[in-house]
């Protein structure tokens, strides 16, 4: 049987995995990502009870339950980088003995469900909006450092995008992951649908531009303009295309569900948005706890 290394699998003295600081005991199956430390609190101040309380770094979690449903709120940081700890971590707290290091026989699935705050990329969604990612493209390059079944890649959605945008080969190549599970169904309907992009950086990877000069000027635009299949691209982000690869291979369901606090190409921005992640919030626990 394998056993996971010391130097691969870092364990903290009281048994917790290295980042996130949890243990087995302390995963809800139903796990609310954020990006923002603060938003766990802005979770758990709805939960009737919490039983566990951590942070560690910018990982804070919090376990209780709402209305019978026991949920972990945890946070992420920003980034792929961050989601390629959490997501890893989190298999591993719920799927390896932690005393042993051996995979477990009974592994867990666990439903990652993503709160966040976005960038509309189509003039027609609306500031202070929510918008569900059915698909996660990544700019990041993250998911070509694992070996993983091609057929989880949608592969002629990402031809189409390269040969739309004419997409330059120094950038990483961009791959393209389907939601896993039931999860837009059952806690996203009514929402806005479509592909989230998920960039590696702020500023110039979206399109933004202080007083470094952009290298691809358009690329918004030719964003904006792509549409396959009656699907198309209705946001910028930092952490979906992580988060559906991974958990893909992982065997975990995976959602995104973001605030639209931005207008892109109106160049509008949410006067209250955290008005607005909150109403997201209780509305995604009123629908689990459904």
């Amino acid at each position: 049987m394998k056993r996971f290394k010391e130097s691969e699998l870092i364990i903290n003295p009281d048994g917790s995995v290295y980042h996130i600081k949890l243990r087995p005991e302390e995963i809800a199956d139903t796990v609310l990502l954020v990006g923002d430390q603060g938003r766990v609190k802005s979770i758990s101040k709805y939960f009737d009870t919490i039983e566990h309380q951590s942070q560690n770094r910018e990982f804070m979690a919090h376990t209780g339950s709402y209305k019978g449903r026991r949920i972990t709120a945890l946070s992420t940081g920003i980034g792929t980088d961050n989601i390629d700890i959490v997501v890893n971590e989190l298999d591993a707290a719920v799927n390896i003995d932690l005393k042993t290091r051996a995979l477990k026989d009974d592994r867990r699935r666990l439903k990652l469900i993503r709160l966040g705050t976005s960038g509309a990329i189509q003039p027609d969604i609306d500031v202070d909006t929510f918008v569900a990612s059915g698909y996660g493209l990544g700019f990041d390059g993250l998911l070509h450092f694992y070996k993983y079944d091609p057929g989880i890649v949608e592969k002629d959605m990402v031809k189409a995008f390269v040969e739309h945008t004419g997409w330059d080969s120094k950038l990483p190549y961009p791959y393209i992951v389907k939601n896993s599970g039931d999860l837009l169904e059952t806690v996203a309907y009514g929402m806005t649908r479509g592909v989230t992009a998920t960039a590696s950086g702020f500023f110039g990877p979206q399109g933004r531009q202080l007083r470094i000069p952009l290298a691809y000027p358009r690329l918004n635009n030719d964003i904006e303009s792509f549409e396959f299949e009656n699907k198309r691209i209705i946001n910028f982000e930092m952490e979906t295309s992580a988060l559906y690869a991974l958990g893909k291979i992982l065997g975990h369901e995976t959602l995104t569900i973001c605030a639209v606090i931005a207008n892109r190409p109106k160049k509008k921005h949410s006067t209250d948005y955290k008005k607005t992640v909150d109403k997201l919030i209780h509305t995604v626990l009123e629908r689990l706890a459904g």
